[in-house]
């Protein structure tokens, strides 16, 4: 019986393989046939990829290294229907069957790339000197969905490149919004489920966000600094005399514990890496606007925006004996109704796209390609989420082709690394869309007796006016 289940989950594994692949051809409308073999080369590399070049060289790349630079250049992803390919397959998700949504941003780093437009200062240590906590780049704000169990396994849903004239915390509410429509559309999220996970690092306004996606159905889940003050629902004015009433209740400092009241929950437990954990958490906290900064525009009185206040104390951290506390915000402000242990949890479920970054950086080579314009690496990035969501489409088709020094792992543990190396043959399997290619002969190349003109050069962070800045569509 159990080998009729295995055969058959087998089965399936391999006919949904083949028609995220057979969706994946179609999305690429102009020069499929050489981007689709570009993906296939990134799967079949015999170790991590280093430059564009040596993928032409691998024997499921059929075309030449000119070919593949033009399907960079000149190529088009119909990206709008690749999002709601990745929308509508089956999605990790946590023990509770809760959808689970990271939301990071990475740096494509370009500091010697003065002829690339669009640049900015991405928040990474730089290599020069070590001093400087930038470096000029291309950053990309990627949504995946988090699973549950011993593994660093996301789904890839979303990528977005944040650009001189953004407002991040904006594009962050469109970049949510169009994803909780295409969720719903695929049928991941129905009327009555529970509201849709979106957990976010410090860096984000998080207030903010929450006051903007009042009316969908998520909440977030995020960190914020410890420094920051908080106030209690206010109650009525005192004394007789006419006034207006307080808007603001008593303070809530988070780095002085005189000003915390009882809390509304409180969890204490032993956990393998962090020894002894206290959780607790208040609800119905608000911080106390003021119109500067994001809310300098903002029509009308501010807002009260109320949330749940989590601290997290744990005994030591790996390499860390003495680590500081930590303080999370949730957008729901009914403290009781939330179990104080798993938020925290699935927080720390959060950095396993961290994982992915790394593996999409040091295995598929996210930053490794030398592109000059920004749209050829929206492609490029988009080719190495597709190619990350075939490993994770092709896990339960996979063998443990482990090194000698490795470890042997379980087939529902294996790391995509290990996946990756035996994709060759299930490539072979589930067969290819992309078409042969024809005979050619080599181009004129370069007319006699032209120079080009040097390239423009382009400013670092420079913001567009908004009349200047090119609209965003759907589709690159």
């Amino acid at each position: 019986m159990d080998s009729l289940q295995d055969g058959a989950a087998r089965v399936e594994a391999l006919a949904g393989l083949s028609r995220f692949r057979r969706e994946l051809y179609e999305c690429l409308t102009l020069r499929a046939d050489a981007l689709f073999e570009l993906v296939d080369a990134v799967l079949c590399a015999t170790g991590p990829v280093t430059s564009l070049p040596e993928l032409s060289l691998a024997g499921v790349h059929r075309r030449g290294h000119g070919a593949m630079y033009d399907a960079l250049a000149q190529g088009h992803i119909d990206v709008s229907r690749l999002r709601i390919a990745l929308a509508g397959l089956r999605l990790p998700r946590g023990a509770d069957g809760q959808l689970s949504i990271a939301l990071d941003v990475t740096p494509w780093p370009r500091p010697d790339a003065e002829c690339s437009p669009e640049r900015l200062h991405c928040h990474r240590p730089c290599r020069c000197d070590g001093r400087r906590q930038t470096v000029p780049g291309w950053p990309y704000q990627v949504a995946a969905a988090l699973g549950g169990g011993r593994s660093s396994w996301t789904g890839p849903l979303d990528a977005v490149r944040l650009g001189p004239g953004d407002d991040p915390t904006e594009v962050t509410a469109t970049q949510i919004r169009d994803l909780i429509a295409r969720l719903e559309q695929a049928g991941q999220w129905r009327p009555g489920d529970p509201p849709v996970l979106f957990v976010l690092d410090s860096g984000y306004d998080i207030v903010r966000l929450t006051w903007m996606l009042r009316e969908e159905p998520v909440r977030l889940l995020g960190r914020i600094r410890a420094d920051r003050v908080m106030h209690a629902p206010a109650g009525k004015r005192h004394g007789s005399w006419p006034g207006r009433q307080p808007r603001h209740g008593a303070e809530f400092r988070l780095a002085q514990a005189a000003t915390h009241p009882a809390p509304a929950q409180e969890s204490t437990g032993v956990h393998d890496r962090f020894g002894q954990v206290t959780a607790r958490c208040w609800g119905h906290l608000h911080p106390k606007l003021e119109r500067r900064g994001s809310w300098a525009d903002h029509e009308g009185e501010l807002p009260i925006v109320e949330g749940t206040l989590l601290h997290l104390a744990v005994e030591y951290l790996p390499g860390n004996r003495d680590p500081k506390p930590l303080w999370l915000w949730h957008s729901d402000p009914d403290a009781t109704a939330h179990d104080v242990d798993r938020l925290w949890r699935i927080f720390l479920r959060r950095f396993d796209i961290e994982h992915t970054f790394r593996f999409l950086k040091q295995t598929l080579g996210l930053t490794r390609p030398r592109l000059r314009t920004p749209e050829q690496a929206d492609r490029w990035v988009w080719l190495i989420l597709a190619a990350y969501t075939q490993l994770r489409l092709a896990r339960p088709l996979a063998e443990d082709l482990r090194r000698p020094w490795e470890k042997p792992l379980a087939p529902d543990q294996l790391t995509p690394g290990r996946v990756r190396r035996g994709y060759p043959r299930i490539r072979r399997a589930v067969g290819t869309p992309a078409r042969a290619p024809k005979a050619s002969r080599p181009g004129p190349g370069r007319p006699k007796g032209r120079t080009s003109a040097p390239a423009p050069r382009h400013p670092v962070g420079v913001k567009q006016r908004k009349a200047d800045m090119p609209r965003r569509g759907g589709a690159e």
